[in-house]
């Protein structure tokens, strides 16, 4: 069996990232020689989980087939050469190792040049002792020369001890900066991992290698930002991607998908559920027991829980791809990429709900123009005037109402009082709880603002589950009547309102029930 031990690049060329790991293809162009052959490949994450290695050899003559694959991890010593990714103490480390080392360059310059100038004097002195002794007095010249060579000597042996005092500052900041690293960074070897595979080729040649695993580390969450311009609505679906698998993904096909691998596949344990049957006493058969309680409106899909993380995609799994590659480095930080933009014709109403909040706020309807389901996320919300906040979308199918809300506006004031009354009849035995709900509106409008503006304001009204207990609307005490009321109790007036117009709106309903009612 031959053995290739350099490593043959292993790119990342797709990604499928899923809620808190990623799927990742790889594939590359081998050549192949007739045999078994082991070759290393990578290098490729630490984070890549084993058991979930797949690799698949395809050839365009001949067979290959892959006998075994497996990822191998060693401690590789990092460079001494610092990268973006060290801290500003030991770039200054080795800023400091730098310029000491141009120092100590220079002061062997120095010393060099000092030497040179001493054997230089000596030259100069044998030379003035040769010609006294032949009589020669040449004083002027032997003055000069001397005068010249100290000079020198002076002014480099000053630089030299400048260069020298320099030397032993670095030393001493150094050292300090090491012992701080020592304390604070204590830089660790760098896992590395890379994929040992073992093939059988019939016949040599180019073969294409297809190999796949799970990584942790990486994950995903929807994001959106609708701008609004009048009646047309513009709405952007964009990813948030979040890596931090050690390696780079560089112009890859990017998938999102919402699929849970890691969620247990076993069917629930069912437990007895026994049922009992009691009579009741004399007094329960007389009486029967109400209370008023608040109930959200089911919808379909599964029911909501506090606190879960993940991704809302109404219990049906979702897959969202990039229309082109796109490059994710392994940074840990958020990358905004985009999905799809889609136009529709938004329906605006102001709308105000007084037993919620004393707010009037501008609503944009539409149906789901993105052809796909939006899955729930916050989405910026941008108007006329800038950006206007940040909301949430729940989740949408394809062509689904979408209702989007664009803030709240102050020149709106709303009022509600409440008042409540109740009569009992020993005559009929039944008993009527009377309540008025007023509420009372005002427009704020600025000098020069023309043109009414409909308020739809919602009211609540009881809906009785039981027939002992009856709800009615008085429409004679309204004022005026509810223009609609569906059948969760919803009154709904839709309100024109001039500029600094008021209007006050009165709901009167009664609530009645017989005498074996209790808890009214």
């Amino acid at each position: 069996m031959s053995t290739d031990l350099d490593p043959i690049p292993l790119p990342v060329t797709a990604v499928t990232c899923l809620e808190d790991r990623a799927q990742i293809e790889r594939s590359v162009t081998l050549e192949l020689q007739a045999g078994v052959q082991r070759l290393r490949l990578g290098p490729v994450s630490a984070l890549a989980v084993d058991p979930t290695l797949h690799a698949e050899v395809t050839t365009a003559e001949g067979e290959a087939t892959v006998l075994d694959a497996k990822i191998v991890r060693a401690w590789t010593p990092r460079g001494p050469l610092p990268d973006a990714d060290d801290s500003a103490l030991r770039l200054r480390v080795h800023a400091i190792e730098e310029e000491r080392s141009a120092l100590e360059r220079q002061r062997d310059r120095l010393r060099a040049r000092l030497d040179l100038l001493s054997r230089l004097a000596a030259d100069l002195l044998r030379e003035i002792g040769e010609g006294a002794g032949h009589g020669e007095t040449d004083t002027a010249r032997w003055t000069a020369e001397l005068d010249r060579v100290d000079d020198e000597r002076d002014a480099h042996g000053e630089h030299v001890r400048t260069v020298e005092a320099r030397l032993k500052a670095l030393a001493t900041e150094l050292h300090q900066a090491e012992h701080a690293i020592e304390l604070s960074e204590r830089r660790q070897a760098e896992l590395v991992g890379h994929v040992e595979l073992t093939v059988q080729a019939a016949t040599a040649g180019p073969a294409r290698l297809r190999l796949s695993h799970l990584t942790a580390c990486a994950l995903w969450r929807p994001a959106y930002r609708a701008v609004l311009d009048g009646e047309h609505l513009s709405l952007e679906t964009d990813a948030m991607v979040w890596q931090c698998t050690g390696e780079d993904w560089t112009d890859v096909r990017l998938a999102l998908s919402t699929a849970r691998s890691a969620l247990a596949t076993e069917p629930p344990h069912l437990t007895p559920d026994r049922l009992t049957l009691t009579d009741r006493s004399p007094a329960e058969r007389r009486t029967v027991a109400v209370e008023l309680r608040e109930e959200e409106i089911a919808e379909l899909g599964p029911a909501p829980v506090l606190g879960l993380p993940g991704v809302d995609d109404g219990g049906r799994t979702q897959v969202l791809r990039s229309p082109t590659p796109v490059s994710v480095p392994a940074d840990g930080r958020a990358h905004r990429i985009p999905l799809s933009a889609a136009d529709a014709v938004a329906r605006s109403e102001y709308a105000c709900s007084p037993e919620l909040s004393p707010l009037v706020t501008h609503v944009v309807r539409c149906d789901n123009p993105a052809g796909h389901a939006l899955l729930a996320g916050p989405v910026d919300l941008v108007g006329a005037g800038g950006f206007g906040g940040r909301g949430t979308l729940g989740f949408t199918a394809p062509g689904a109402p979408l209702e989007l809300a664009f803030g709240s506006h102050d020149d709106y004031r709303v009022l509600r009082e409440v008042e409540e009354s109740r009569d009992s009849s020993a005559l009929s035995q039944r008993t009527t709880v009377t309540r008025t709900v007023r509420v009372h509106l005002s427009r704020f409008s600025a000098p020069g603002e023309a043109g009414e503006r409909v308020v739809t304001v919602r009211e609540r009204i009881p809906v009785s589950e039981v027939s002992a207990v009856e709800v009615r609307i008085r429409e004679d005490a309204c004022s005026p009547a509810p223009d609609t009321v569906d059948a969760e109790g919803i009154a709904r007036w839709d309100t024109p309102l001039p500029p600094n117009g008021r209007r006050t709106l009165t709901l009167v309903y009664d609530i009645s029930a017989s005498g074996k009612v209790t808890g009214l």
